[in-house]
């Protein structure tokens, strides 16, 4: 791996960005910070679409993982009733 010396990372450092050297007009300056700005306003619009879908996909979760729950519970009793019956079928059948 091969190190700069810090003269060369200083003198990048203190060169301006490209931004800034792109502004060097009033006119310019403008133009780049309207379009910055435009920018800015699409990526707050896709926060905020992601946020919604986020908070929509949390409601399906819970309610998903509620149904689930529900499910689980009807499955349980249903097999707790067919043990039951297989129980009084057994014992006709050793009576019987």
């Amino acid at each position: 791996m091969h190190h700069r010396s810090w003269a060369s990372q200083a003198t990048d450092f203190f060169r301006r960005p490209d931004i800034v050297r792109r502004m060097n007009t009033p006119d310019a300056a403008q133009h780049e910070l309207a379009a910055l700005s435009q920018q800015l306003d699409r990526l707050l619009d896709h926060v905020h679409r992601l946020s919604e879908e986020n908070r929509s996909l949390r409601h399906s979760q819970e309610q998903l993982a509620s149904e689930r729950a529900s499910l689980l519970a009807r499955n349980e009793q249903a097999r707790s009733r067919v043990e039951a019956m297989i129980q009084r079928l057994k014992a006709l059948e050793n009576n019987g």
